[in-house]
Protein backbone atom coordinates (compact mmCIF):
# COMPACT_ATOMS: atom_id res chain seq x y z
CA UNK A 1 0.00 0.00 0.00
CA UNK A 2 1.47 3.09 -1.23
CA UNK A 3 0.87 6.10 1.64
CA UNK A 4 2.34 9.02 -0.22
CA UNK A 5 -0.85 10.76 -1.89
CA UNK A 6 1.52 11.96 -5.10
CA UNK A 7 1.28 7.95 -6.35
CA UNK A 8 -1.37 6.09 -5.14
CA UNK A 9 -1.15 3.17 -8.11
CA UNK A 10 1.40 1.36 -8.64
CA UNK A 11 2.56 1.31 -12.89
CA UNK A 12 2.25 -2.34 -12.78
CA UNK A 13 1.41 -4.93 -10.67
CA UNK A 14 1.98 -9.02 -10.51
CA UNK A 15 0.58 -11.85 -8.59
CA UNK A 16 2.64 -14.58 -7.64
CA UNK A 17 1.89 -18.23 -5.91
CA UNK A 18 3.38 -19.20 -2.73
CA UNK A 19 2.84 -22.82 -1.96
CA UNK A 20 3.66 -23.89 1.52
CA UNK A 21 6.24 -23.95 4.43
CA UNK A 22 9.39 -23.56 2.29
CA UNK A 23 8.24 -20.30 0.54
CA UNK A 24 5.56 -18.90 3.76
CA UNK A 25 9.59 -19.36 5.59
CA UNK A 26 11.67 -17.55 2.72
CA UNK A 27 8.91 -14.82 2.25
CA UNK A 28 9.03 -13.78 6.47
CA UNK A 29 12.33 -11.58 5.95
CA UNK A 30 10.80 -9.41 2.81
CA UNK A 31 7.15 -9.25 5.21
CA UNK A 32 8.89 -7.70 8.01
CA UNK A 33 11.82 -5.89 6.12
CA UNK A 34 14.43 -7.87 8.28
CA UNK A 35 15.38 -11.26 9.89
CA UNK A 36 13.55 -11.47 13.16
CA UNK A 37 15.31 -13.45 15.38
CA UNK A 38 14.37 -14.36 18.73
CA UNK A 39 10.80 -13.87 18.06
CA UNK A 40 7.26 -14.69 17.58
CA UNK A 41 5.64 -13.50 14.68
CA UNK A 42 1.87 -13.38 13.98
CA UNK A 43 0.57 -12.56 10.15
CA UNK A 44 -3.15 -11.84 9.65
CA UNK A 45 -4.92 -13.48 6.50
CA UNK A 46 -7.91 -12.45 5.07
CA UNK A 47 -10.94 -13.10 2.64
CA UNK A 48 -11.28 -16.30 0.60
CA UNK A 49 -7.72 -15.54 -1.10
CA UNK A 50 -5.47 -15.28 2.26
CA UNK A 51 -4.68 -11.41 1.45
CA UNK A 52 -1.62 -10.96 4.14
CA UNK A 53 -3.01 -8.43 6.94
CA UNK A 54 -1.37 -7.37 9.81
CA UNK A 55 1.20 -8.74 12.10
CA UNK A 56 2.57 -8.70 15.45
CA UNK A 57 6.53 -9.41 16.56
CA UNK A 58 6.95 -10.09 20.19
CA UNK A 59 10.12 -11.69 21.81
CA UNK A 60 10.02 -15.15 22.73
CA UNK A 61 9.36 -15.37 26.80
CA UNK A 62 12.36 -17.34 28.01
CA UNK A 63 10.11 -18.74 31.01
CA UNK A 64 7.75 -21.69 29.54
CA UNK A 65 5.22 -20.45 31.70
CA UNK A 66 4.68 -17.29 30.55
CA UNK A 67 4.17 -18.72 26.65
CA UNK A 68 0.41 -18.98 27.74
CA UNK A 69 -0.81 -15.73 29.02
CA UNK A 70 1.90 -13.94 25.64
CA UNK A 71 -0.10 -16.49 23.50
CA UNK A 72 -3.73 -15.34 24.29
CA UNK A 73 -2.52 -11.73 24.41
CA UNK A 74 -1.02 -12.09 20.91
CA UNK A 75 -4.02 -13.67 19.65
CA UNK A 76 -6.19 -11.03 20.90
CA UNK A 77 -3.89 -7.98 20.20
CA UNK A 78 -3.56 -9.41 16.62
CA UNK A 79 -7.75 -10.04 15.87
CA UNK A 80 -8.89 -6.94 17.54
CA UNK A 81 -6.10 -4.70 15.87
CA UNK A 82 -7.38 -6.17 12.43
CA UNK A 83 -10.80 -5.73 13.71
CA UNK A 84 -10.57 -2.12 13.93
CA UNK A 85 -8.04 -1.71 11.03
CA UNK A 86 -9.46 -3.96 8.37
CA UNK A 87 -11.78 -7.00 9.21
CA UNK A 88 -11.65 -9.82 11.25
CA UNK A 89 -9.06 -12.33 10.40
CA UNK A 90 -9.86 -15.80 8.66
CA UNK A 91 -7.18 -17.24 9.78
CA UNK A 92 -3.36 -16.96 11.16
CA UNK A 93 0.38 -17.65 10.21
CA UNK A 94 2.34 -17.96 13.11
CA UNK A 95 6.11 -17.83 12.91
CA UNK A 96 8.62 -19.15 15.88
CA UNK A 97 12.10 -17.70 15.09
CA UNK A 98 14.99 -18.39 17.43
CA UNK A 99 18.43 -19.74 16.97
CA UNK A 100 19.99 -22.23 19.18
CA UNK A 101 21.88 -21.73 22.05
CA UNK A 102 25.44 -22.89 23.06
CA UNK A 103 25.04 -26.98 22.87
CA UNK A 104 21.83 -26.86 21.49
CA UNK A 105 20.78 -28.18 18.31
CA UNK A 106 18.08 -26.79 15.62
CA UNK A 107 15.50 -29.58 16.25
CA UNK A 108 15.75 -29.40 20.26
CA UNK A 109 14.71 -25.94 19.50
CA UNK A 110 12.28 -26.57 17.61
CA UNK A 111 11.10 -29.35 20.30
CA UNK A 112 11.55 -26.57 23.51
CA UNK A 113 9.23 -24.09 21.28
CA UNK A 114 6.46 -26.83 20.65
CA UNK A 115 4.24 -25.86 23.51
CA UNK A 116 4.42 -22.17 22.80
CA UNK A 117 3.43 -22.93 19.18
CA UNK A 118 0.53 -24.99 20.48
CA UNK A 119 -0.16 -22.30 22.96
CA UNK A 120 -0.99 -20.16 19.78
CA UNK A 121 -3.01 -22.22 18.06
CA UNK A 122 -5.39 -22.63 20.95
CA UNK A 123 -5.77 -18.84 21.68
CA UNK A 124 -6.63 -18.20 18.10
CA UNK A 125 -8.72 -21.27 17.97
CA UNK A 126 -10.30 -20.29 21.35
CA UNK A 127 -11.42 -17.05 18.80
CA UNK A 128 -12.69 -18.91 15.95
CA UNK A 129 -9.86 -18.29 14.14
CA UNK A 130 -7.53 -21.03 13.06
CA UNK A 131 -4.00 -21.07 12.64
CA UNK A 132 -3.22 -22.10 9.18
CA UNK A 133 0.07 -22.61 9.62
CA UNK A 134 2.89 -22.63 12.25
CA UNK A 135 6.71 -22.44 11.84
CA UNK A 136 9.84 -22.79 13.45
CA UNK A 137 12.63 -21.32 12.02
CA UNK A 138 16.17 -21.86 13.76
CA UNK A 139 19.92 -21.86 12.12
CA UNK A 140 18.61 -22.02 8.84
CA UNK A 141 16.14 -24.69 8.85
CA UNK A 142 12.54 -24.61 9.03
CA UNK A 143 9.68 -27.42 11.07
CA UNK A 144 5.93 -27.17 10.78
CA UNK A 145 3.82 -27.36 13.70
CA UNK A 146 0.58 -28.34 11.48
CA UNK A 147 1.81 -30.89 9.16
CA UNK A 148 2.36 -34.47 9.64
CA UNK A 149 3.57 -35.62 6.43
CA UNK A 150 6.76 -36.83 7.30
CA UNK A 151 7.40 -37.23 3.81
CA UNK A 152 7.70 -32.98 2.87
CA UNK A 153 8.18 -32.08 6.56
CA UNK A 154 10.75 -35.09 7.89
CA UNK A 155 11.85 -34.74 11.56
CA UNK A 156 14.83 -33.58 10.74
CA UNK A 157 13.81 -30.03 9.05
CA UNK A 158 13.94 -28.87 5.76
CA UNK A 159 17.25 -26.06 4.81
CA UNK A 160 15.95 -22.69 4.14
CA UNK A 161 16.44 -21.84 0.37
CA UNK A 162 19.76 -19.69 -0.44
CA UNK A 163 18.82 -16.39 -0.46
CA UNK A 164 17.86 -14.47 -3.52
CA UNK A 165 16.60 -17.48 -5.29
CA UNK A 166 12.92 -17.91 -4.53
CA UNK A 167 10.52 -16.84 -6.10
CA UNK A 168 9.30 -14.27 -3.15
CA UNK A 169 13.29 -13.06 -3.87
CA UNK A 170 12.58 -12.49 -7.34
CA UNK A 171 9.33 -10.85 -6.85
CA UNK A 172 10.96 -8.30 -3.68
CA UNK A 173 13.86 -7.29 -6.16
CA UNK A 174 11.31 -6.40 -9.14
CA UNK A 175 9.69 -4.11 -6.75
CA UNK A 176 12.63 -2.66 -5.34
CA UNK A 177 12.27 -4.04 -1.20
CA UNK A 178 15.47 -5.01 0.36
CA UNK A 179 15.60 -6.82 3.76
CA UNK A 180 17.69 -4.69 6.50
CA UNK A 181 19.66 -8.04 8.30
CA UNK A 182 18.39 -8.97 11.04
CA UNK A 183 16.51 -7.50 13.89
CA UNK A 184 20.05 -8.44 16.37
CA UNK A 185 21.82 -6.30 13.88
CA UNK A 186 19.74 -3.39 13.34
CA UNK A 187 18.85 -3.14 17.63
CA UNK A 188 22.94 -3.01 17.88
CA UNK A 189 23.37 0.00 15.89
CA UNK A 190 21.26 1.37 18.38
CA UNK A 191 22.45 0.16 21.82
CA UNK A 192 24.58 1.55 24.22
CA UNK A 193 28.44 1.26 23.48
CA UNK A 194 30.76 -0.41 25.35
CA UNK A 195 33.67 0.17 27.56
CA UNK A 196 35.80 1.91 27.52
CA UNK A 197 34.27 4.81 25.74
CA UNK A 198 31.21 4.08 27.96
CA UNK A 199 32.88 5.37 31.11
CA UNK A 200 34.14 7.89 29.61
CA UNK A 201 31.27 8.73 27.94
CA UNK A 202 29.22 8.56 31.79
CA UNK A 203 31.74 10.68 33.59
CA UNK A 204 30.51 13.48 30.36
CA UNK A 205 27.02 13.07 30.97
CA UNK A 206 27.48 13.12 34.84
CA UNK A 207 29.30 16.63 34.47
CA UNK A 208 26.89 18.03 32.14
CA UNK A 209 24.00 17.28 34.46
CA UNK A 210 25.52 18.68 37.04
CA UNK A 211 26.05 22.29 34.90
CA UNK A 212 22.70 22.16 33.94
CA UNK A 213 21.09 22.35 37.19
CA UNK A 214 21.17 25.40 37.96
CA UNK A 215 20.47 26.73 34.21
CA UNK A 216 17.21 24.57 33.92
CA UNK A 217 14.99 25.99 37.04
CA UNK A 218 14.27 29.59 35.98
CA UNK A 219 12.23 30.06 32.22
CA UNK A 220 15.22 32.20 31.19
CA UNK A 221 18.23 29.32 31.74
CA UNK A 222 15.84 26.53 30.15
CA UNK A 223 15.19 29.05 26.76
CA UNK A 224 19.14 29.24 27.31
CA UNK A 225 19.37 25.89 27.49
CA UNK A 226 17.47 24.94 24.26
CA UNK A 227 19.01 27.49 22.15
CA UNK A 228 22.27 25.43 23.13
CA UNK A 229 20.84 22.23 22.90
CA UNK A 230 19.40 23.20 19.03
CA UNK A 231 22.61 24.97 18.10
CA UNK A 232 25.15 21.84 19.13
CA UNK A 233 22.80 19.46 17.68
CA UNK A 234 22.94 21.72 14.40
CA UNK A 235 26.45 22.05 13.82
CA UNK A 236 26.64 18.04 14.86
CA UNK A 237 24.05 17.23 12.25
CA UNK A 238 26.45 19.45 9.37
CA UNK A 239 29.71 17.82 10.95
CA UNK A 240 28.76 14.26 10.14
CA UNK A 241 27.27 15.57 6.51
CA UNK A 242 30.77 17.13 5.59
CA UNK A 243 32.73 13.88 6.82
CA UNK A 244 33.66 11.37 3.91
CA UNK A 245 31.56 8.52 3.27
CA UNK A 246 32.51 6.02 5.17
CA UNK A 247 32.85 2.05 3.97
CA UNK A 248 30.23 -0.03 4.76
CA UNK A 249 30.11 -1.40 8.07
CA UNK A 250 32.52 1.15 9.46
CA UNK A 251 29.61 4.33 9.59
CA UNK A 252 28.68 4.09 12.73
CA UNK A 253 31.70 4.01 14.27
CA UNK A 254 33.19 6.99 11.85
CA UNK A 255 30.19 8.92 13.57
CA UNK A 256 31.03 7.93 16.75
CA UNK A 257 34.38 9.84 16.13
CA UNK A 258 33.30 12.82 15.61
CA UNK A 259 30.96 13.17 18.26
CA UNK A 260 33.03 14.13 22.03
CA UNK A 261 31.76 12.76 25.07
CA UNK A 262 30.83 16.49 26.31
CA UNK A 263 28.68 17.26 23.15
CA UNK A 264 26.70 14.09 23.26
CA UNK A 265 26.21 14.48 26.80
CA UNK A 266 24.96 18.01 26.13
CA UNK A 267 22.53 17.21 23.61
CA UNK A 268 21.06 14.12 25.05
CA UNK A 269 19.99 15.85 28.06
CA UNK A 270 18.80 19.36 26.47
CA UNK A 271 16.24 16.78 24.56
CA UNK A 272 15.25 15.46 27.47
CA UNK A 273 12.72 18.64 27.92
CA UNK A 274 9.95 17.40 25.49
CA UNK A 275 9.18 21.51 23.71
CA UNK A 276 13.22 21.27 22.36
CA UNK A 277 12.83 17.58 21.41
CA UNK A 278 9.82 18.74 19.16
CA UNK A 279 11.91 21.57 17.51
CA UNK A 280 14.57 18.84 16.22
CA UNK A 281 12.17 16.63 15.33
CA UNK A 282 11.59 19.07 12.38
CA UNK A 283 14.63 17.58 11.01
CA UNK A 284 12.96 15.51 9.26
CA UNK A 285 12.89 15.31 5.38
CA UNK A 286 15.86 17.11 2.44
CA UNK A 287 19.01 17.53 2.95
CA UNK A 288 18.69 17.60 6.75
CA UNK A 289 16.94 14.03 7.46
CA UNK A 290 20.24 11.81 6.79
CA UNK A 291 22.47 13.91 9.31
CA UNK A 292 19.93 14.37 11.73
CA UNK A 293 19.14 10.33 11.67
CA UNK A 294 22.45 9.66 11.79
CA UNK A 295 23.00 11.96 15.05
CA UNK A 296 19.55 10.21 16.76
CA UNK A 297 21.39 6.97 16.45
CA UNK A 298 24.68 8.19 17.81
CA UNK A 299 23.61 9.67 20.74
CA UNK A 300 21.52 6.54 21.45
CA UNK A 301 24.39 4.86 21.34
CA UNK A 302 25.85 7.63 23.95
CA UNK A 303 22.93 6.74 26.63
CA UNK A 304 24.85 4.17 29.19
CA UNK A 305 24.92 3.40 31.90
CA UNK A 306 22.59 4.88 34.44
CA UNK A 307 21.59 7.07 31.27
CA UNK A 308 19.85 4.25 29.48
CA UNK A 309 16.39 5.55 29.99
CA UNK A 310 17.38 9.03 28.34
CA UNK A 311 17.84 7.34 25.31
CA UNK A 312 13.94 6.96 24.58
CA UNK A 313 14.13 10.67 23.37
CA UNK A 314 16.93 10.16 20.29
CA UNK A 315 15.37 6.63 20.03
CA UNK A 316 12.25 8.30 19.49
CA UNK A 317 13.47 10.87 17.14
CA UNK A 318 15.31 8.22 15.09
CA UNK A 319 12.37 6.19 14.34
CA UNK A 320 10.16 9.72 13.38
CA UNK A 321 13.12 10.87 10.74
CA UNK A 322 12.85 7.19 9.84
CA UNK A 323 9.50 6.66 9.29
CA UNK A 324 9.35 9.87 7.76
CA UNK A 325 11.87 9.03 5.18
CA UNK A 326 9.65 5.57 4.08
CA UNK A 327 11.87 3.51 6.27
CA UNK A 328 8.94 1.30 8.13
CA UNK A 329 11.23 -1.16 9.59
CA UNK A 330 13.94 0.83 10.61
CA UNK A 331 11.28 3.25 12.59
CA UNK A 332 9.69 0.31 14.21
CA UNK A 333 13.13 -1.07 15.35
CA UNK A 334 13.41 2.41 16.59
CA UNK A 335 10.65 3.14 18.52
CA UNK A 336 10.38 -0.07 20.19
CA UNK A 337 14.05 0.63 21.93
CA UNK A 338 13.00 3.92 22.76
CA UNK A 339 9.61 2.16 24.28
CA UNK A 340 11.97 -0.42 26.35
CA UNK A 341 14.05 2.06 27.38
CA UNK A 342 11.19 4.03 28.80
CA UNK A 343 7.51 1.93 28.70
CA UNK A 344 5.56 5.65 29.55
CA UNK A 345 7.51 7.96 26.86
CA UNK A 346 4.64 9.12 25.19
CA UNK A 347 6.12 10.83 22.08
CA UNK A 348 6.89 6.75 21.20
CA UNK A 349 4.10 5.85 22.39
CA UNK A 350 1.95 7.67 19.74
CA UNK A 351 4.54 7.16 16.69
CA UNK A 352 4.66 3.67 17.69
CA UNK A 353 0.86 3.55 17.02
CA UNK A 354 0.28 5.85 14.24
CA UNK A 355 3.13 4.22 11.93
CA UNK A 356 1.81 0.55 12.76
CA UNK A 357 -1.77 1.67 12.24
CA UNK A 358 -0.40 2.56 8.65
CA UNK A 359 -1.20 6.49 8.83
CA UNK A 360 0.63 9.09 6.60
CA UNK A 361 3.82 10.75 8.34
CA UNK A 362 2.41 13.88 6.11
CA UNK A 363 -0.18 14.95 8.29
CA UNK A 364 2.53 15.51 11.09
CA UNK A 365 5.17 16.57 8.92
CA UNK A 366 2.88 19.91 7.69
CA UNK A 367 2.10 20.06 11.85
CA UNK A 368 5.85 20.55 12.19
CA UNK A 369 6.09 22.94 8.91
CA UNK A 370 3.44 24.67 10.26
CA UNK A 371 4.91 25.15 13.91
CA UNK A 372 8.48 26.27 12.30
CA UNK A 373 6.37 28.93 10.24
CA UNK A 374 4.67 30.47 12.87
CA UNK A 375 7.81 30.48 14.58
CA UNK A 376 9.75 32.39 12.27
CA UNK A 377 6.52 35.12 11.83
CA UNK A 378 7.41 35.60 15.55
CA UNK A 379 10.94 35.35 15.82
CA UNK A 380 10.85 33.40 18.17
CA UNK A 381 14.34 31.11 18.61
CA UNK A 382 13.24 29.13 21.45
CA UNK A 383 10.56 26.93 22.59
CA UNK A 384 8.30 28.29 24.92
CA UNK A 385 6.97 26.94 28.31
CA UNK A 386 3.73 24.42 28.14
CA UNK A 387 0.81 26.83 27.60
CA UNK A 388 -0.84 28.21 30.78
CA UNK A 389 1.43 26.77 33.19
CA UNK A 390 3.11 30.03 33.99
CA UNK A 391 6.38 28.20 34.92
CA UNK A 392 9.01 26.25 32.65
CA UNK A 393 8.98 22.38 32.56
CA UNK A 394 12.69 21.40 33.21
CA UNK A 395 13.81 18.47 31.60
CA UNK A 396 14.40 15.54 34.47
CA UNK A 397 17.79 15.35 35.87
CA UNK A 398 19.79 12.83 35.11
CA UNK A 399 18.85 9.79 37.53
CA UNK A 400 21.08 6.66 39.00
CA UNK A 401 19.54 3.56 37.78
CA UNK A 402 21.13 0.25 38.33
CA UNK A 403 18.17 -1.84 38.09
CA UNK A 404 17.18 -2.99 34.60
CA UNK A 405 13.29 -2.65 33.26
CA UNK A 406 11.15 -5.40 34.22
CA UNK A 407 11.12 -8.11 32.08
CA UNK A 408 7.30 -8.06 32.04
CA UNK A 409 7.76 -4.66 30.62
CA UNK A 410 10.62 -5.35 27.84
CA UNK A 411 8.33 -7.49 26.53
CA UNK A 412 5.82 -4.89 25.19
CA UNK A 413 3.73 -6.32 21.76
CA UNK A 414 5.16 -4.62 18.65
CA UNK A 415 2.43 -4.49 16.54
CA UNK A 416 3.90 -4.58 12.81
CA UNK A 417 2.56 -3.32 9.69
CA UNK A 418 4.39 -4.48 6.03
CA UNK A 419 6.51 -1.55 5.12
CA UNK A 420 4.54 0.23 2.33
CA UNK A 421 6.20 -1.44 -0.45
CA UNK A 422 6.08 -4.38 0.83
CA UNK A 423 3.88 -7.10 -1.23
CA UNK A 424 0.52 -7.99 0.04
CA UNK A 425 0.11 -12.17 0.16
CA UNK A 426 -2.77 -14.26 -0.10
CA UNK A 427 -3.98 -17.78 -0.51
CA UNK A 428 -7.34 -19.37 -0.68
CA UNK A 429 -9.78 -19.77 2.23
CA UNK A 430 -9.47 -22.79 3.91
CA UNK A 431 -12.84 -24.55 6.08
CA UNK A 432 -11.76 -24.79 9.09
CA UNK A 433 -12.94 -28.55 9.52
CA UNK A 434 -10.04 -29.97 7.37
CA UNK A 435 -7.28 -31.96 8.68
CA UNK A 436 -3.71 -30.27 8.54
CA UNK A 437 -2.55 -32.70 5.98
CA UNK A 438 -5.33 -31.85 3.79
CA UNK A 439 -5.02 -27.66 4.27
CA UNK A 440 -0.80 -28.63 3.57
CA UNK A 441 -1.98 -30.22 0.13
CA UNK A 442 -4.17 -27.64 -1.10
CA UNK A 443 -3.41 -24.29 0.02
CA UNK A 444 -1.15 -21.69 -1.78
CA UNK A 445 -0.38 -17.65 -0.92
CA UNK A 446 -0.10 -15.54 -3.54
CA UNK A 447 1.63 -12.15 -3.61
CA UNK A 448 0.73 -9.18 -5.08
CA UNK A 449 4.31 -7.44 -6.61
CA UNK A 450 3.89 -3.46 -6.89
CA UNK A 451 6.42 -1.52 -8.61
CA UNK A 452 5.96 2.04 -8.69
CA UNK A 453 7.82 5.46 -7.26
CA UNK A 454 7.18 6.26 -3.41
CA UNK A 455 7.83 10.32 -2.17
CA UNK A 456 9.82 10.87 0.29
CA UNK A 457 12.73 7.88 -0.21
Amino acid sequence: MNKHPESTEPTDEHQITLRGPAELADALPYLMGFHPNDSVVMVALHGGRGRFGGRLRVGIPPVPAEWAPVADQLAQCLISGSERRDSRPDAIIAFLCQDPAEGESPRQVMERLRPFAQSLRTACGARDVPVLEALCISDGRYWSYCCPDKRCCPAEGNPLALPGTTVMAAAAAYAGIQVRGSLRDMEARLEPLGTPAAQEQERALDSAGARLVSQILDVQGRRHVAEETLALARKLIERLAQAPAARPGEADAGDDRLIEADEAAAVILGLQDRETRDRAAEWMEGSEAEGALRLWRALARRCVGPYVEHSAAPLALAGWVSWSTGDEPGARVALGLALRADPDYTFAQLLHQACNEGLDPETLRRCLRGERGLRAARGDTAPEGPVGSGQPAPPPLPRRRTARVPAVRERRVVRETAPASVPAASGPGTSHQRSPATRRRTRGYRVQSRRGTRNGR
